[in-house]
């Protein structure tokens, strides 16, 4: 994430970026793709205005209180994730603003036409996405600088989106992980048991991924359109077989408490 972000800031004149990296073959990367050196913690932190931490969930909390002392008041911490934060893995230090920013990665349905756009799946290369904000904690002025932040660093940015630190954790894990990484992986296994039961891969991944355009598209307010009554009738017998009656409980505060500290 950190080459990512670089390469965006890079493109970002408002913005005088230090990058901190900790491997020699870090710097040997930042300085072959970028022309830039990499400096002493120490350094970037002494007068630095916004301390964006390119980390694991796992080590922000450790990193953070490592360098919670010399981050100069009124500065302002970027994270890229909700977790940590919602955990209570960020030190206190109430003269310090908190931000998240983290992206919604490009949609399915868009408009893009240029190659590079269309293969871009992650986002913050061509194709246009929304990201989601928090000011954790801070000024209200603070949530423009990092939304700033936030839109240059995930560039090119169509929407912005503020929501509360609980509301972030329903997003993430909740709704795109543990609801959405899952059925993802389901729908991906009931494609290879219907390859090993004959069907070629191809046709098999064809055929699926056609059915989740087209469905999709009508579940998500892409397109209007209606299913067959053959369709209705096996999604009505079908979610019973596939779900839990009590599914969306992962989205009750013990669960998702549960769940980000599994991450973090």
């Amino acid at each position: 994430m950190g080459m990512r972000l670089s390469a965006n800031l890079k493109n970002a004149p408002e913005f005088e970026t230090l990058h901190v990296e900790v491997s020699d073959e870090g710097r040997a990367r930042l300085k072959e793709a970028f022309g830039v050196e990499a400096v002493a913690p120490d350094t970037a932190l002494r007068d630095a205005d916004i301390i964006v931490l390119a980390v694991p969930d796992t080590l922000i909390g450790k990193i953070s209180r490592e360098i919670i002392d010399k981050v100069k008041p009124g500065a302002m911490l970027f994270v890229l994730d909700g977790a940590a934060p919602f955990a209570g893995h960020l030190p206190e230090r109430h003269d310090v603003t908190y931000f998240v920013s983290h992206p919604c990665h490009p949609p399915i349905w868009n408009d893009e036409t240029d190659p590079e756009a269309k293969k871009d799946y992650f986002g913050g290369i061509a194709a246009k996405q929304g990201i989601v904000n928090v000011l954790v904690q801070g000024p209200e002025d603070d949530y423009a600088l990092g939304e700033r932040v936030g839109r240059a660093i995930y560039a090119p940015v169509v929407r912005s989106h503020r929501v509360t630190l609980k509301q972030f954790a329903l997003l993430e894990p909740g709704l795109s992980e543990t609801v959405n990484g899952s059925l993802m992986l389901v729908l991906r296994q009931a494609m290879d048991e219907v390859v090993k039961k004959g069907v070629s891969y191809d046709c098999a991944r064809d055929f699926l991924l056609g059915h989740m355009n087209i469905m999709g598209a009508v579940m998500f307010d892409e397109h209007k359109g209606v299913f067959s009554d053959a369709a209705n009738k096996a999604i009505e017998y079908g979610v019973p077989v596939l779900m839990k009656d009590d599914w969306k409980r992962c989205f009750d505060d013990d669960e998702i408490a549960a769940s980000v500290d599994r991450i973090t």
